[in-house]
């Protein structure tokens, strides 16, 4: 009686492991890492939250690609200086918002932005077009220091695991001496000399010293690579170093590379954030989500709102990419396993009971 059971509760294992096993089936590496990735909920529900985020900030606002001007939706611009709203207002209290989100039957006026949602600042610039103009600022840093790190970090990584040697030696030594600099050093250095020149400058400059991390996953990667049968069979194909480090190795070590960019970028953000509000990020008349912060940190008793709506911001975008990066990972993972449904384990101890039946 016990084997028997002993052999039904391994028939159902094998049972749950073939219908994981038929879901792979005749599917390439890509195919298999895009199915776990869907199906991510909260990777899946960050990318939504993420591209609402991009789309509702870049098309609010007027934006200039050379000599197109493409109109936005939103009315005000950052920079006007409007009447400030006493209506409505506490007592002692200018500019506060006109979002309402509560219907009336509730006391509230109906479901609706008004003319300032997010209120106005002391002199009267609509606080809204402020926030959005902030958070393309700040998602512009992001995207160029992740593209810039990644790039350099991916070069000096291959390089360095591929070769070995001297050269491995050599650009190790010079990653762990940038490493020793602080970045928010770098970033308060530059931002102070040449914040003038404006925010496509520091991003680039902080680029310059961010892939350290990313170089080291990079080599460690490389390293295990480069012993695998797979390159002993290239070498003696006649390829060169070249061709194995991006047609043969580099695609093998991508999944760690992406995740390693995505969190690179989650980080990029809070600290153009962390230099704009110590007053070396972006400067005026230009605003980040850093800077609005910092300039109205002394109001958050008395108009919090003005301290709520780019903190809520920053959060949101860094948790979101956080949990792509978790997707991710989880997805470039062999040994991740779909957690089974419990209609595919009843199936799995059906078939068991069946076979157990047949024996």
């Amino acid at each position: 009686m016990l084997k028997k059971k002993k052999n039904q509760e391994v028939s159902v294992t094998s049972g749950e492991q073939a219908i994981m096993n038929k879901e792979t089936e005749g599917l390439s590496q890509s195919q298999i890492v895009i199915r776990r990735f869907l199906r991510h909920k909260a990777a899946m529900t960050s990318v939504f939250v993420l591209f609402f985020i991009v789309v509702f900030v870049f098309t609010a606002l007027d934006n200039k690609i050379g000599p197109v001007k493409i109109p936005g939706w939103w009315k005000f611009g950052y920079d006007e200086i409007l009447e400030l709203r006493l209506e409505g207002c506490p007592e002692g209290i200018v500019g506060c918002p006109t979002l309402d989100v509560l219907p009336p039957f509730i006391d509230g006026t109906g479901v609706g932005l008004g003319r300032h949602p997010f209120g106005q600042d002391s002199i009267g610039k609509d606080y809204f077009a402020m926030v959005m103009r902030g958070a393309q600022r700040s998602l512009y840093v992001m995207v160029v220091i992740g593209f810039l790190a990644g790039l350099i970090g991916i070069t000096i990584g291959a390089i360095s695991g591929y070769f070995r040697g001297w050269i491995d030696a050599t650009l190790m030594r010079f990653t762990d001496f940038i490493i020793t600099i602080p970045t928010i050093i770098i970033g308060s250095v530059v931002g102070y000399h040449f914040g003038n020149l404006g925010v496509g400058f520091l991003a680039f400059y902080l680029g310059l010293f961010a892939w350290t991390g990313l170089s080291r996953l990079v080599r460690g990667e490389f390293l295990k690579l480069r012993e695998l049968e797979f390159v002993d069979a290239a070498r003696v194909a006649g390829a060169s170093d070249r061709r194995i480090i991006f047609k043969h190795i580099l695609p093998n070590a991508i999944g760690v590379i992406i995740v390693s960019i995505t969190l690179l970028m989650s980080g990029a953000i809070l600290l153009e954030t962390a230099l704009s509000f110590l007053g070396f990020g972006v400067v005026a008349p230009d605003v980040s989500l850093g800077s609005l912060i910092s300039e109205y940190q002394d109001s958050f008793t008395t108009r919090p709102w003005l301290f709520w709506w780019p903190g809520l911001l920053i959060i949101t975008i860094a948790l979101s990419i956080n949990f792509i990066g978790d997707g991710l990972r989880d997805a470039f993972d062999p040994r991740q396993r779909r957690r089974l449904t419990k209609k595919d384990k009843e199936n799995a101890r059906v078939q068991a009971r069946i076979a157990a039946a047949n024996e």
